[in-house]
């Protein structure tokens, strides 16, 4: 009976200590670097530096990813799921005041960010100088005439995106990058659109994966055709606030034009 009960209690204690390493798991600070390549961004930009993040939902920013990012990055993407239904909206708001000391900060819905009332959460955005790309599209031009284009969808999973009505708005771009929240918006993508980079997070890398194994894929890079799709794990965690297999992470992204091989 005591050898029972002592391995009852062993058995206890390892599930607590695997608890506590998934839980100090979700809970890092990681900002990795990523370089692209491609040969029709203009190369009058020379290179342009992003910092994206995606899937905050209820943590609050860690001083240090920021302090990486500013005077690195040009310009903020929020992937979308900002938050979640419980999450406070200061600290929402502290978050983006955070994020803002980088650059400009652009944001795209995700699912769970529906879980606030709309008016409410674009209301705090606005007030906080937040450029929405609900369905919309932003145009960087060079002094040499050149441009590239950030264009926003709201979230494929719901339904509400509009890739056509963002592409109305790009115009003759020479560069187009698309974030969309999900990253299955590649399934309704069409060659013609001449997509460059999409970047997406939702997924959160599949957040808890046994043996290599997880709901969905890791984060990374894969190419579709002529597209390049980017998937983040996300910042934070949705339903349980572990992590296993899959870390958190903010990401810096630069993008250099590249002349095609003879």
């Amino acid at each position: 009976m005591i050898y029972v009960l002592v391995g009852f209690v062993l058995l206890v204690l390892a599930g607590i200590a695997i608890i506590l390493h998934m839980r100090k798991i979700a809970n890092e600070n990681h900002v990795k670097y990523e370089m692209f390549y491609f040969p029709n961004f203009p190369a009058s930009f020379r290179e342009i530096t992003l910092f994206f993040i995606s899937d905050i939902h209820r943590r609050s920013i860690d001083d240090s990813v920021i302090n990486e990012a500013v005077d690195v990055a040009e310009i903020v993407i929020i992937g979308g799921d900002l938050l979640e239904k419980g999450v406070k909206l200061e600290k929402t708001r502290e978050n983006l005041r955070k994020l803002k000391k980088i650059g400009p900060v652009y944001f795209v819905w995700g699912n769970n960010d529906y879980e606030i009332d709309r008016d409410v959460l674009e209301t705090l955005l606005l007030d906080e100088d937040i450029i929405l790309l609900n369905n919309k599209a932003i145009t960087f031009q060079s002094a040499d005439g050149e441009s590239w284009s950030l264009l926003g969808i709201e979230d494929y999973s719901l339904e509400y995106d509009d890739l056509e009505k963002a592409l109305e708005q790009v115009g003759n771009s020479d560069f187009k990058i698309l974030v969309s929240h999900n990253p299955k918006i590649v399934e309704k993508m069409e060659e013609k659109e001449q997509i460059s980079l999409v970047l997406s997070g939702h997924t959160h890398g599949g957040q808890i994966r046994i043996l290599g194994f997880g709901p969905y894929e890791l984060g990374g890079t894969k190419v579709v055709g002529n597209t390049t799709i980017f998937v983040s794990n996300g910042y934070g965690t949705t339903s349980i606030p572990l992590r296993l297999g899959a870390h958190p992470e903010t990401h810096i992204i630069k993008i250099q034009h590249k002349q095609m091989d003879n």
